[in-house]
């Protein structure tokens, strides 16, 4: 049976596009109160009032996910307004895509770790007692595809979303005995603006555009996972094989991306 998402109170990082912007309307269209949190503020607060104008209830709130007091006063916020968090959805992140001698050691290493790994680790740490005190909550966080297969110019990223990958497993384990689910979502290529902050890299030729998700698609299965709550969701249908070869023949894996995609690069570079 469905879980009822009318009355839940949804938090959701990285909120002021893309998988957030999206997943925010479509949570408060089953009726959830929705908070959107990122650090475009203007922009949210924009998607605020139209949600708002069409009857929903949201909220806009700042935050810098790199930032432990500003996670603080998102949470605080949040609990000021509606005295609960029923689901987070971690989903602030970016990334910044080279081969690793290219990535600048702050900008492109530091930062990312920051932001995709250890913020999403700091925003669920400080949301997660309150949901214990409760014995009740559902943690839905944003990985990737990538964080099951290594891809060339995505060392970093990868990384880090194989990161978020072992954590949200780790904690789905710690968590459930308290009436808390956990769940990770794994998308491959949507359309949204990652690729427009990743760098001049040829690694956004990786995927070609017939393989790419709307932004709307992927969402839509953020909605479907709070409703029906599973470990895991790998999107689109083609990735679960990709992910099984290259776990099952990695020798293959290595030489298909080898000669799809680095050998090509790498002799351009």
């Amino acid at each position: 049976m469905a879980i009822e998402l009318k009355g839940k109170v949804v938090l959701i990082t990285g909120a002021s596009s893309g998988f957030g912007e999206d997943a925010a309307r479509l949570f408060a269209r089953e009726g959830a109160s929705v908070v959107l949190a990122a650090r475009r503020i203007d922009r949210m607060q924009a998607e605020v009032e139209r949600l708002q104008d069409q009857g929903a209830e949201a909220m806009a709130t700042p935050v810098d996910v790199t930032n432990r007091a500003d996670i603080e006063n998102m949470v605080k916020s949040v609990l000021e307004n509606y005295k609960k968090i029923d689901i987070l959805f971690n989903n602030a992140g970016f990334g910044r895509l080279d081969w690793l001698e290219n990535l600048s050691p702050a900008r492109d290493i530091e930062t990312q770790i920051a932001v995709n790994l250890t913020g999403l680790i700091e925003v669920t740490r400080a949301v997660l007692p309150h949901m214990q005190e409760r014995r009740a909550g559902h943690i839905i966080n944003m990985s990737s595809v990538a964080g099951w297969i290594g891809l060339p110019m995505y060392s970093i990223y990868s990384a880090t979303k194989f990161g978020v990958r072992g954590f949200t497993d780790a904690l789905r384990r710690e968590a459930s005995p308290l009436g808390i689910q956990v769940s990770g979502i794994y998308p491959g290529p949507a359309q949204t603006e990652f690729f427009m902050h990743t760098g001049k890299s040829q690694a956004k030729h990786f995927a070609p555009a017939w393989t790419s998700m709307t932004s709307e698609y992927v969402a839509s299965q953020v909605v479907k996972v709070a409703k029906h709550p599973r470990r895991r969701t790998v999107l689109p249908g083609w990735a679960a094989p990709a992910i099984w070869l290259d776990e099952t023949f990695p020798a293959l894996a290595d030489w298909l991306i080898y000669n799809a995609f680095t050998k090509r690069y790498r002799e351009e570079k």
